[in-house]
């Protein structure tokens, strides 16, 4: 069998080393590197560094390309029209392509018509002006989100993002009006019934329900460590906000663009959302965020209310048309589900095997394994998470931590992988996993 991984030098290799010193002093320091390597070259589901070692790549850019790395198709759309103009600002002069991916985009998402797009930079600006939609349409305040959530970075969106550390430890004050309550966690003992009646009793003794403009959630939470929204949640919540006039923004900014072997992950529920936000693998690592939702909240900002010098950039809109074209032609919708499958299958294995593996969840090929000191107690134990990690990266894979306590690994791995390819990194992590736990 031809083998994907190479390593040709100690991990990291002389190279790595000698950029990662040289970034020390010139970059700042909450710029930390996660993994030790800096990279050269990219393609499919492979990165090589600079020192010449290929490794199998599971983080996906963090779940920004779901068609790999370096897509034939998209680099050529991106060259063509990086040759054509960079720039005019949409709202300045606008471009064919903007409309043309709203159409297609407006198209898949899941909710009746009419319906619109806007377009943006980054997740956590879609999240901040799908809230913006909603406070225009409904005239009032406030947000609820829900712990473990993670929403970005910015002001707004870090005010709903739920972990501490690293994001928001020292950087307040945060925005006022938003208010959080628990999300279900079956693992580790919120069901849903626990995490309606707490919304429910949020709207008595925390914020009135006729000021509440949007909750804001998750169909997979995912810096949260990938914990699945149950059927019955993701309903009630529906049906709470029908019955008080609050928008539901669906924030599918690491579930969407397939990776839980749907569009969009929502589509798993018998659920419309009203806002939908979408980032990362739109555009197949070039920065594109998006609201798209009904036509009646998305028109409700006044003229300029939204957007932003780069918002929708040409470049980046060629790249997300591209994207569409290679879910279409390739199927990666349903190969997300068949990768799903075996993954999952190899970890449960792993958890027979390992009792510090408390729990295997996720949907499609968004799946996630918790690690935990104890069976018993379920004590989170982060430091096997990145024992794992280290030593899976020593062997030529790659993987990602998630989790409000860092003790998850996650899946993330480009769509575009093939069967071979999964099979090696399979192998890999076991090897990782035998390494620290056995």
């Amino acid at each position: 069998m031809v083998r994907s991984i190479e390593l040709k030098t100690e991990i990291p290799g002389p190279r790595s080393r000698e950029i990662l010193a040289r970034k020390a002093a010139v970059v700042a320091s909450p710029l930390e590197a996660y993994l030790p390597i800096v990279v050269a070259d990219g393609l499919g589901a492979t990165l090589t560094d600079v020192d010449g070692n290929r490794f199998l790549d599971f983080t996906g850019g963090v779940g920004c390309l779901n068609v790999g790395h370096s897509h034939p198709h998209v680099v050529e759309a991106v060259q063509e029209q990086a040759a054509r103009f960079l720039h005019t600002d949409f709202t300045i002069v606008p471009y064919e392509i903007y409309v043309s991916v709203a159409e297609r985009l407006v198209g898949l998402a899941p909710f009746r018509r009419p319906a619109k797009a806007a377009f943006f930079n980054a997740g956590t600006e879609a999240v901040e002006n799908a809230v913006k939609f909603a406070r225009a349409y409904t005239g009032r305040p406030a947000v609820i989100a829900f712990e473990g959530g993670f929403h970005g970075r910015t002001l707004l969106s870090l005010s709903l993002t739920s972990k501490t550390h690293p994001y928001k430890a020292g950087l307040g004050p945060f925005s006022p009006e938003i208010y959080r309550v628990p999300f279900p966690y079956e693992y580790r003992g919120v069901t849903s019934d626990d995490a309606l009646a707490a919304l429910e009793r949020a709207l008595i003794t925390q914020v009135a329900p006729e000021t509440v403009a949007a909750i804001v959630v998750e169909p997979v939470q995912g810096e949260g460590g990938f914990v699945v929204a149950p059927p019955a949640f993701l309903e009630g919540v529906r049906a709470l906000c029908d019955r008080h006039g609050i928008v539901l923004v669906v924030d599918e900014v690491q579930t969407g663009f397939g990776r839980t072997g749907r569009m969009f992950a929502i589509e798993h529920y018998d659920v419309e959302p009203d806002l939908i936000t979408v980032a990362k693998s739109i555009a197949g690592g070039l920065p594109l965020s998006g609201v798209l939702g009904k036509a009646a909240i998305m028109d409700a900002p006044g003229e300029g209310a939204v957007g932003g010098t780069y918002v929708g950039n040409p470049v980046a809109l060629a790249a997300a048309a591209a994207v569409l074209d290679v879910f279409e032609d390739e199927g990666l919708v349903a190969r997300a589900e068949r990768i799903g499958d075996t993954i999952r299958g190899r970890m449960q294995e792993w958890q027979r095997r390992y009792a510090q593996i408390g729990d295997v969840r996720g949907l499609g090929a968004m799946l996630a394994l918790e690690l935990v000191e104890d069976a018993a107690t379920k004590q989170p134990a982060p430091g096997l998470a990145s024992a794992v990690a280290e030593a899976a990266a020593e062997r030529g894979l790659l993987l990602l931590k998630a989790g409000i306590h860092s003790n998850c690994i996650r899946v993330l791995c480009p769509l575009v992988i093939s069967d071979t390819e999964v099979d090696e990194a399979l192998a890999v992590w076991d090897e990782a996993l035998a390494a620290v736990l056995a």
